[in-house]
């Protein structure tokens, strides 16, 4: 373990453990809301439904954390329940390739963030690094998964991917402070 020395920035967990249950709580609400329109039997979700089930693993193991750690939720998760049901139900009525297009944005700005907390935790949180490195591969598998399955082929892909991470990078500054 590192020696931490008074005036060094040592890594937040409580409010890494904030954002990022905030983050596959959205994640799974965006799917929801995805599932919600999208055919049942057409491939896009089947493999929606796949990606979900891993980010409910996901959140689930951030709740226990929290739980764990007594660390409090984002004050914003009604918000970001009713968001991401909007967006993933927005993109999937737009097109099933608009709804990949979505999940490729989201894993985009999510394996940056991930990567991030890993730099900052260092050996500050093994545990905790454990699992964000475990999470950050399953959303890697996610963008790629999307792309493969024609993400970048949705009617103005690189307009709709740039908003998408906007407000996916505003909702996790949002979530660390709220």
């Amino acid at each position: 373990m590192t020696s931490w020395h008074p005036g060094e920035r040592r890594s937040d967990s409580s409010s890494m453990l904030r954002v990022d249950q905030a983050g596959e709580y959205g994640a799974t609400r965006i799917y929801a809301g995805q599932l919600a329109v999208l055919r049942r039997n057409c491939p896009e979700a089947k493999l929606t439904a796949r990606m979900a089930a891993q980010e409910q693993r996901h959140l689930d193991r951030f709740n226990r954390l929290m739980s764990d750690r007594r660390v409090r939720p984002t004050a914003l998760q009604p918000l970001w329940n009713v968001a991401g049901f909007a967006l993933g139900a927005a993109t999937a009525l737009m097109s099933e390739k608009a709804a990949l297009a979505c999940t490729d944005a989201i894993e985009t700005e999510i394996d940056k963030h991930y990567g991030k907390q890993l730099a900052e935790l260092g050996e500050d949180d093994p545990e905790l690094a454990r699992d964000i490195a475990d999470f950050r591969a399953d959303e890697l598998e996610h963008r790629d998964v999307a792309r493969d399955a024609g993400a970048m082929n949705a009617l103005g892909y690189p307009l709709l991917t740039a908003a998408i991470r906007a407000g996916c990078r505003m909702a996790i500054e949002l979530s660390k402070r709220i």
